[in-house]
């Protein structure tokens, strides 16, 4: 029975792996790219050329921003005709929709917006709090998407933090507080079947700076409670993606690295989260053109540093120098660095697996 038991693993791990390699580097990088784009109309050239992106696999997924949303008609002929590409993979389709001030879908084009995160631990239980977010999911799946950036679980730590607690993003400084509401939001987004995604790892609520401006230092603010509430939404098995954060702490960098913000740390992403937490879902970066990267990294360094890291989903907002012409440029990066370096390229199948898996979820 051992011996078949044995031999029954080998099989399954030799068929996973035959999977992967029946992929080609650039379909399986494909998977790992998310953009923003420009246009708020289905039928522009525009568009379409995003459709023809997402049909080629040439990106696994699309972020809106609020000025992608003209109209909520709109938004919905946008989000079908992605659906209906034609691509192998459903294509992740995500935007920030936490309540309060980051939501991009507003009372201005006929949606009803929810309470900040910290306003719905004050004012609800849990059970109100699940029904809250539940109606949300559905009236966000109905319009095509299938990705909330939420929930946030950073702790207020820093009462004067100026991009957390500020804007009352945070559900409280009580980190069982934080992760009781953040599985209201979790369970109410998947009873619509939607994805969510913990942010921002390590922990923002810190800080005593914002890392879309530039580099942020949390090392000496930075608190081990900050970690509970992934530990136990992971432990939970509530963590469908957890997003990176540009947040640098000297305690995640190896000698010879320099000051690398977690998104960018192999000690963050691989020994703490995966190694140490547990967690074997899908990471993904906070968006690639913060100042917090762009300011210290080139392109093609930062794409080859997160993905070292762990990074399984890249993220841009593609606000920089708007183009669909940027997946290609991704693509070229990954592809040339597979070539070179074996390694590089077992951890673009990697994500790949993770993805596709998260996906399977969709359908």
């Amino acid at each position: 029975m051992r011996v078949a038991l044995i031999a029954s693993l080998l099989v399954c791990m030799f068929l996973n792996a035959s999977s992967a390699m029946a992929q080609t580097i650039r379909e399986m990088a494909g998977q790992m790219i998310m953009i923003g784009f420009p246009h708020d109309k289905a039928g522009s050239d525009s568009h379409k050329r995003l459709a023809a992106l997402v049909k080629a696999g040439q990106i696994g997924g699309v972020m809106y921003l609020k000025f992608n949303v003209k109209s909520l008609a709109e938004v919905t002929k946008m989000n079908r005709a992605l659906n209906s590409a034609g691509a192998k993979f459903s294509p992740l389709i995500a935007i920030d929709q936490e309540g309060g001030v980051v939501e991009r879908l507003t009372s201005s084009v006929g949606f009803t917006e929810i309470p900040k995160a910290r306003e719905v631990a004050l004012g609800m239980n849990k059970d109100g709090a699940t029904e809250l977010y539940s109606d949300l999911a559905k009236r966000m799946a109905k319009l095509g998407f299938n990705v909330n950036f939420g929930p946030v679980v950073d702790v207020i730590v820093n009462k004067n933090n100026p991009i957390i607690a500020k804007y009352g993003r945070s559900y409280s400084s009580r980190t069982d507080i934080v992760t009781k509401f953040a599985e209201a939001f979790i369970d109410g987004h998947h009873k619509a079947g939607l994805l969510t995604s913990l942010k921002h790892f390590p922990g923002h609520g810190s800080s005593a700076g914002d890392s879309h401006l530039g580099f942020v230092d949390i090392t000496k603010s930075w608190t081990k409670a900050e970690y509970e509430p992934f530990e136990a939404l992971i432990a939970n098995n509530k963590a469908d993606m957890i997003m990176a954060g540009h947040l640098y702490h000297k305690g995640f960098v190896q000698d010879g690295e320099g000051q690398v913000p977690a998104s960018l740390s192999s000690v963050a992403l691989t020994t703490v989260l995966r190694q140490g937490m547990g967690f074997d879902g899908v990471v993904i970066s906070d968006d690639m053109e913060m100042g917090a990267i762009t300011k210290h990294y080139g392109f093609e360094d930062a794409i080859i540093r997160a993905v070292r890291a762990g990074n399984d989903i890249l993220l841009f907002s593609n606000t920089i120098k708007p183009s669909l012409g940027l997946p290609e440029r991704i693509l070229s990066v990954l592809e040339k660095e597979a070539a070179r370096d074996p390694i590089f390229a077992q951890r673009i199948s990697q994500s790949y697996q993770r993805v596709v898996a998260m996906k399977s979820k969709l359908n």
